[in-house]
C-alpha cells in the first residue's frame, strides 16, 4: 500500500487531484476548531465551585475535536491514505474516549462494567460498516459504485449511543440530557447529509462547480461535538450514578 495514494471519495472533489479541489470541505473544517476553542474557552471561565475540580479528561477532549478539524483538514485537501488516517484516528478516538467518559461520568457505571460496554461499543463500530445494503435502498449510490449509504454506517454506533445516552439522561432528570440529547438530533441530520453526498451532487452546483453536502456534514458534527464538550464541562465533572444518591447531586452543581 501506497500511502501517498490519493483517495476520491466526496462529490466535490471528484476526480481532482488539486490540494483545493474540495474548498468548502476543507474550509468547513475551521467550525471543528471554533467548536474547540469555544468549548476550552467555557471550560476555562467554569464557575469556582466546578474550578476546583480536575478537567484533565474535559481538556482532553476538547484537544481531540482540535485535532479532529486539522485532521480532516488535511484529508479534504492532500486526499492521501496517510491523510485519511489523520482524519479517521482522532475521530476514532474520540467516539470511544466520549463512550466511556459518559459511561463513568454521566451514567455513573464502575471501571469493569465501562470497560465492557466500551469493548462492545468498539465492536459495533468495527463491523456497523461492513452491514450489506438493499441495493434498491440508495440506488444512485449503489450504482455508482460507492459504500453503502455512501461509508456512513459506521457511524451508526455512535449515532445510536448518544441518542440513548441523552434520552436515559431526560429520563431520569440529568441536566446533562438537554445537550447528549440535542447533540444526538443534530447528528442524526449531520448523518443524513454525509450519506446523501453523492445522490444530490448534480444538484448542488455553486460558482460552476458541484459541492455536495459534506461540509454540512462537518458544520453539524461541529455542532454535535461543541454540545458534547459543554456537557462534559457543565455536568461531568462528578459522577451521574445511575442509581441516584449523591452523584445526582454532584451533577446538578
Amino acid at each position: 500500500m501506497n500511502w501517498t495514494d490519493q483517495i476520491f471519495r466526496y462529490c466535490e472533489r471528484g476526480l481532482d487531484p488539486s490540494f483545493w479541489a474540495e474548498p468548502l470541505n476543507a474550509l468547513s473544517n475551521a467550525g471543528f476548531m471554533v467548536a474547540a476553542l469555544t468549548a476550552g474557552l467555557s471550560l476555562a471561565r467554569r464557575p469556582n465551585d466546578l474550578a476546583a475540580r480536575p478537567a484533565r479528561l474535559e481538556c482532553a477532549l476538547v484537544a481531540i475535536v482540535f485535532a479532529i478539524g486539522v485532521g480532516s483538514f488535511l484529508f479534504h485537501t492532500y486526499a492521501t491514505r496517510w491523510a485519511s488516517v489523520a482524519d479517521t484516528a482522532p475521530i476514532g478516538i474520540f467516539m470511544l474516549a466520549y463512550f466511556a467518559y459518559a459511561m463513568r461520568r454521566f451514567l455513573g457505571f464502575g471501571w469493569l462494567a465501562t470497560a465492557l460496554l466500551t469493548g462492545g461499543f468498539i465492536l459495533s463500530l468495527r463491523y456497523a460498516g461492513d452491514v450489506p445494503c438493499v441495493p434498491g435502498l440508495l440506488p444512485v449510490t449503489r450504482a455508482g459504485g460507492h459504500p453503502c449509504f455512501n461509508g456512513s454506517l459506521g457511524y451508526l454506533p455512535a449515532l445510536a449511543a448518544v441518542l440513548g445516552i441523552g434520552a436515559i439522561l431526560i429520563v431520569r432528570g440529568r441536566p446533562a440530557g438537554a445537550y447528549v440529547l440535542g447533540a444526538g438530533l443534530v447528528f442524526t441530520v449531520s448523518f443524513a447529509f454525509r450519506t446523501v453526498d453523492f445522490e444530490v451532487c448534480a444538484m448542488t452546483s455553486l460558482l460552476g462547480k458541484v459541492r455536495g453536502t459534506h461540509a454540512l456534514w462537518h458544520l453539524l458534527n461541529a455542532l454535535t461535538l461543541y454540545l458534547l464538550l459543554i456537557a462534559a464541562i457543565r455536568h461531568g465533572t462528578g459522577m451521574g450514578g445511575i442509581g441516584g444518591g449523591s452523584g445526582d447531586r454532584r451533577e446538578s452543581d
